[in-house]
């Protein structure tokens, strides 16, 4: 583009030429100029009203404070909204946690005043006055509300894990014979080879003899089904129970029975009483464990649950 200027106070005419870069900062002078002017005014604007108070824009400064301020409520609320879902799920997390706590605690068998969970623990010390104390920016305190929830996600998958682990021992504990079937600290005759009381020969002793008066009580060692109930004429009346696994234990010589093939059984529950019947040559109980139908020596069992060895007469 060439612009022609004329003038009196020019001997000649003179000519300029105006090349696409001079258009384009021409226009961008411009409008950075524009910008600035109305940057001012804005500026001067509302200093005026601040300190003239003309009522119009007064108002005009009230209605644009009210809507930053409006704006700045909103984004705090919607913060606020979004940890109170965050602590809302933390708060149900918590509750599992407590629950599972005391299911745990009552499978491994500690007492609920020694396992509070759902108490914070005690903490303290001094600040630190090289490092002094700051306030978390609501970036930081939601990061750490969401690694919070994480660990507290960990946590209970652990301890789910850990509940199912304890929970299978204890459903395989109950069902092995780790208890007295009757109430003693003594047997007459031990597992293993013997003297026959009846033919003087030596002889496998495939059980533990108690000694007990007749109409001793005679409880489960385990739990598990009945298989037999019944008189044995080397046993005299007898009693064997199912604890699953192949796993089978024998009561016998009993004076009487409470319990009938097929019955349920728990772990403790009376079943007989202490007798002589059959082939025996006084009152006591003859206690057998046998697995896959090969006896085994019951006090390996026992001892399980009774610290203290069984004593022999």
């Amino acid at each position: 583009m060439q612009i022609i200027v004329i003038s009196d106070r020019l001997a000649k005419a003179r000519t300029l030429t105006l090349t696409t870069r001079h258009l384009f900062a021409s226009g961008l002078l411009g409008v950075v100029m524009l910008i600035g002017l109305t940057i001012g005014l804005y500026a001067l604007t509302f200093r005026i009203a601040g300190e003239v108070k003309i009522p119009y824009l007064q108002q005009i400064v009230a209605a644009t404070q009210e809507g930053e301020t409006r704006k700045a409520k909103e984004f705090v609320q919607q913060n606020l909204n979004a940890m109170a879902v965050k602590l809302g799920e933390m708060q149900a997390q918590l509750m599992r946690l407590d629950a599972l706590g005391d299911r745990l605690s009552t499978i491994a068998g500690i007492k609920p005043h020694e396992f509070r969970l759902n108490e914070a623990p005690g903490l303290g010390g001094a600040q630190s006055v090289i490092f002094p104390p700051q306030n978390l920016s609501m970036q930081e305190f939601s990061k750490e509300l969401d690694a919070l929830s994480r660990q507290m996600e960990n946590r209970t998958d652990l301890l789910g894990v850990l509940e199912a682990q304890m929970f299978d021992q204890a459903v395989k504990k109950k069902l092995l014979p780790t208890i007295l079937p009757v109430s003693g600290t003594y047997n007459a005759s031990s597992f293993g080879v013997r003297i026959d009381p009846f033919s003087g020969q030596h002889t496998m002793h495939e059980g533990i003899d108690f000694i007990a008066d007749t109409g001793t009580p005679i409880v489960a060692a385990a739990g598990g089904v009945v298989q037999f109930a019944g008189f044995h004429p080397q046993y005299g009346y007898m009693i064997d129970i199912d604890h699953g696994n192949d796993l089978v234990t024998r009561y016998a010589h009993t004076s009487k029975m409470f319990v009938k093939e097929g019955d349920l059984i728990k772990r403790g529950l009376k079943i007989a009483e202490v007798g002589s019947t059959g082939r025996s040559t006084g009152s006591h109980l003859h206690f057998e464990v046998r697995f896959k139908g090969a006896a085994q020596n019951p006090a390996r069992f026992l001892s399980a649950a009774n610290p203290q060895p069984l004593a022999r007469r």
